[in-house]
């Protein structure tokens, strides 16, 4: 299996199935435009840093709502959310998905912007490889994305929706988040990575992507 990351939160999943999370057009925020081909696409909210399902090619089947569902083999559970503490009335709702790929359990967060409830971990449940925005502003920040992934318990962490390169968004850098993680924790893997379900960690590192 190949994880490819795209910039901010937009990450291309690829094994018998290719699923694309949250695509962007690139330059609405100053970086590159992906170039992807899917056959799902998650999108976790409707903003146009997340929701530019145009991109992406091979005519992709497109979730966009909370629920639980399966498409081409993939079980997919979409987790109802906010992308801010006021009950989504600043910057409105957001989806926390969790999604199973060839017995690998995946969530991505989006944009989520509070904490989640010991109700709301459950119903995620166990969580192989975690997708979490670090950068705050928007979203929760580094402080709280620490404490949110040591509820789930992920055998992998990957940082999302930081400040890199050209990004236009005011979000923190990456470096917030990764004080006071042992750095042997800490696995910084370029822009793409593949694995198998027998590389993943027994206790939870933190896979850092680069442009």
């Amino acid at each position: 299996m190949r994880i490819i990351w795209h910039g901010h939160s937009c990450f291309e999943i690829k094994d018998t199935v290719t699923v694309v999370t949250d695509p962007h057009d690139g330059k609405s925020i100053g970086i590159k435009t992906p170039l992807v081909r899917a056959d799902i696409v998650l999108v976790t909210h409707d903003h146009f840093d997340h929701n530019c399902v145009r991109i992406v090619k091979g005519d992709p089947s497109v979730v966009r709502e909370p629920g639980e569902r399966s498409l081409k083999g993939v079980r997919i559970n979409g987790l109802p959310t906010f992308h801010d503490l006021e009950g989504g009335s600043r910057r409105g709702r957001n989806i926390v998905y969790r999604f199973d790929m060839d017995g690998i359990r995946f969530c991505h967060c989006g944009d989520l912007g509070h904490d989640l409830t010991d109700e709301q971990v459950q119903a995620i449940g166990p969580v192989d490889i975690l997708f979490i925005p670090v950068g705050g502003v928007f979203t929760i920040d580094g402080s709280q994305a620490r404490a949110l992934i040591s509820k789930i318990r992920p055998r992998v962490a990957v940082p999302m929706h930081f400040r890199w390169g050209g990004l236009s968004i005011s979000v923190h850098t990456i470096e917030p988040f990764l004080q006071g993680i042992p750095e042997d924790a800490v696995v910084r893997v370029g822009n793409e990575v593949d694995f198998s379900r027998e590389d993943l960690p027994p206790s939870t590192e933190y896979w850092v992507f680069s442009p």
